[in-house]
């Protein structure tokens, strides 16, 4: 059965496949349920997209530029590396919260596109990766961290972060804002900053 009609846009038909993706993943949802979602004919979807494929690399493009774009804004004209790992995992944890479906698909369902999308694709997420690696290399560099690995710590921040699309919940017993701060100083926790052990 349809569901309600809504206004079919390129931005709708993005939305519903998010919702759908994030769900069954990219392999498991079809066309077809997409237009049941909309409430319209599947032919009708190609007056708003190319293919199914075009969809899921609007939605790896659009997050993973999101991603390195809140990262760079967070560290910006900030210099002490416990303060930019903060606010890196700020955004980052922030970004997970919100934005669900968009993680939940990015981390899944890349390895989907098709080349040469994959590899650019992959190159960002490596990025930001790298990016966050840097910033703690530079504080283990400059004393402020102290880690054996700083590209292990780097790993296990991104991945603490990337759980919480699994698990978050907008009632749930914690906001956005409380999960978000209580990561970030998990983040220098991990990364060997000994006044983040303090309460």
């Amino acid at each position: 059965m349809a569901g309600p009609r809504v206004t079919v846009n390129p931005d709708a038909v993005i939305d519903a496949a998010l919702t759908l993706f994030a769900q069954y993943g990219y392999h498991g949802t079809a066309l077809s349920q997409i237009a049941e979602l909309l409430g319209v004919r599947t032919p009708s979807l190609y007056n708003h997209m190319r293919s199914k494929q075009e969809l899921l690399r609007t939605i790896v493009d659009r997050t993973t530029a999101g991603v390195l774009a809140d990262f760079h804004a967070a560290v910006a004209d900030v210099t002490d590396p416990a303060e930019r790992l903060r606010r890196a995992t700020l955004v980052y944890a922030r970004r997970h919260a919100t934005h669900r479906r968009e993680a939940i698909i990015v981390n899944r369902d890349t390895a989907s596109l098709d080349e040469p999308d994959r590899s650019a694709l992959q190159d960002r997420r490596r990025e930001h990766e790298h990016a966050l690696r840097r910033l703690i290399s530079d504080g283990a560099a400059a004393g402020v961290f102290h880690v054996d690995s700083p590209a292990l710590a780097s790993f296990a921040i991104r991945e603490m972060c990337v759980s919480i699309a699994r698990w978050f919940r907008e009632d749930g017993p914690m906001d956005v804002a409380a999960v978000a701060d209580q990561y970030s100083r998990f983040a220098l926790r991990i990364a060997g900053h000994t006044s983040s052990r303090t309460p």
